[in-house]
């Protein structure tokens, strides 16, 4: 499987050869370290171990240290496993050129915090009449049952934490890329924040 770690730039859009405008998210895709190769003989399994974003020796701990020394690879912040058997060596570096324009693929990430969310804003409830007499507005409404069974069913939608959680963006097509600057266009838009650390992976 083609994998990359990669940092969420924002979005922004291309125009075509024909006027209309496409919708990209710009991915900042590498470049991954190959840190460790996994093999059915000694672990029981195909898989490769990739390393992304340089830090400070300071931040990792002597175990994670001693680990990317053993690969010969500077300190990294981010570690992910890619499952699948592959002809590379550790030590080889992955970008952007895995990938190519008109390839589908899919991200994941973390989506943006919305925090502590009522039923209308987090799952589109309709709410109730706005005008005046009114107590009903954004409430729930009934969430169950009365004497039987006395209790509210598991799954009922109620107000709560929105966002945060861990999303993938399938179906993506790859609209351009740049392998001078690492860059990955995708069209439309995928989970998380500017910033934030996404995985990129062909379908």
């Amino acid at each position: 499987m083609k994998a990359l770690l990669g940092t969420k730039l924002g979005m922004t859009q291309v125009f075509n050869p024909d006027g209309t405008v496409t919708p990209v998210t710009v991915i900042q895709a590498g470049p991954c370290v190959i840190t460790q190769k996994k093999t059915a003989g000694s672990d029981g399994y195909e898989a490769i171990q990739i390393a992304y974003g340089d830090v400070k020796a300071k931040r990792l701990n002597r175990p994670l240290l001693g680990h990317l020394k053993k690969a010969g690879v500077s300190p990294k912040r981010h570690l992910m496993e890619v499952p699948g058997e592959t002809g590379a060596a550790v030590g080889e570096v992955l970008d952007v050129s895995l990938f190519e324009a008109g390839e589908l693929v899919k991200v994941s990430g973390v989506t943006k915090g919305k925090g502590f969310q009522g039923v209308v804003k987090r799952h589109g409830f309709g709410g109730g009449p706005g005008g005046h007499g009114a107590h009903f507005h954004r409430a729930p409404g009934s969430i169950g049952a009365s004497a039987d069974p006395s209790r509210v069913y598991p799954g009922t939608r109620l107000p709560g934490q929105m966002g945060a959680k861990h999303a993938t963006q399938r179906g993506l097509t790859v609209v351009s890329t740049d392998t001078e600057r690492n860059l990955l266009l995708l069209k439309g838009s995928v989970p998380g924040s500017k910033g934030s650390l996404v995985v990129v992976r062909g379908q």
